[in-house]
């Protein structure tokens, strides 16, 4: 019987990884746990580039998001300015932003290594300390809800921090086909393994599955996360006095968590 794995990242996310699955034999359910809502730009307009020292993506989503904005925006640079250094959380995302329309192959991207310990913003924090890199002025960008941990260690070390939300997240809806795949799942006594990469997708899975009367279920599951503070939020999210769940912790990039979902 084969394996399943479960992937809960937003659409679009999923689609390389659940491939590489297929291929290794798993039976794969692509869940979305939340949906990017893109938002208009503010009435002030559109932060641009030039007037910062730093830009930081905190995904590749903030990229790509904060690229279309800039290309309608009063006084947007034809490119990106030389002057003003770009950072990402991860490669994945570094790469993602060099693909963009009008942000230049040739521009660097501080970004931690692939094989850092981590993608996030305290590996891009050590990095950018240890490069010595003291922006004035930083632009980041963002969601509307997100970790002021890189802001807060930037505004304490002098630099002026402006956050600019260009997407909410949201809990998506589940397709009634897969409700009654993870109901005739549950019926089976068959327990996936989950991939999980935000507190805010933990949360929407677990409102979902308790709507659907599956909280007990997923109490036996297996999780890979994405980040070690994902980890804490499993018991509580598998419902408080559950005994610890099975938790893999990886890279956020597709070849690490294959490789968790194979060791799970």
């Amino acid at each position: 019987m084969s394996r399943i794995a479960i992937l809960t990242r937003p659409h679009g996310r999923n689609d390389t990884l659940a491939r590489a699955l297929a291929r290794q034999s798993w039976q794969v359910l692509e869940l979305p746990a939340l949906e990017i809502q893109p938002l208009p730009a503010p009435p002030a307009g559109v932060p641009l580039p030039q007037h910062y020292d730093l830009v930081v993506f905190v995904s590749g989503n903030a990229a790509r998001l904060y690229m279309a904005q800039l290309q309608s925006a009063p006084g947007a640079p034809a490119s990106w300015p030389s002057g003003t250094a770009a950072a990402t959380v991860g490669p994945a995302s570094a790469q993602a932003l060099r693909d963009l329309p009008g942000f230049g192959a040739d521009t660097t991207v501080l970004c931690p290594s692939a094989d850092a310990p981590s993608h996030d913003s305290e590996a891009l924090w050590a990095l950018l300390c240890e490069r010595g890199h003291k922006p004035g002025r930083v632009l980041l960008v963002r969601g509307t809800q997100g970790r002021d941990w890189l802001a807060n260690r930037l505004e304490q070390a002098g630099a002026e921090v402006q956050r600019h939300a260009v997407y909410q997240r949201q809990p998506a809806p589940w397709p009634p086909q897969a409700v009654h795949q993870l109901r005739a799942w549950a019926q089976q006594g068959r327990q996936p393994v989950w991939l999980l990469t935000s507190g805010e997708g933990i949360a929407a899975v677990q409102a979902q599955l308790q709507r659907h009367g599956l909280q007990h279920w997923w109490q036996a599951a297996r999780y890979i996360v994405t980040h070690p503070s994902l980890a804490s939020r499993l018991p509580q999210a598998a419902g408080g006095d559950a005994a610890a769940p099975m938790v893999q912790i990886c890279l956020p990039v597709d070849e690490a968590i294959l490789a968790a979902f194979v060791a799970a």
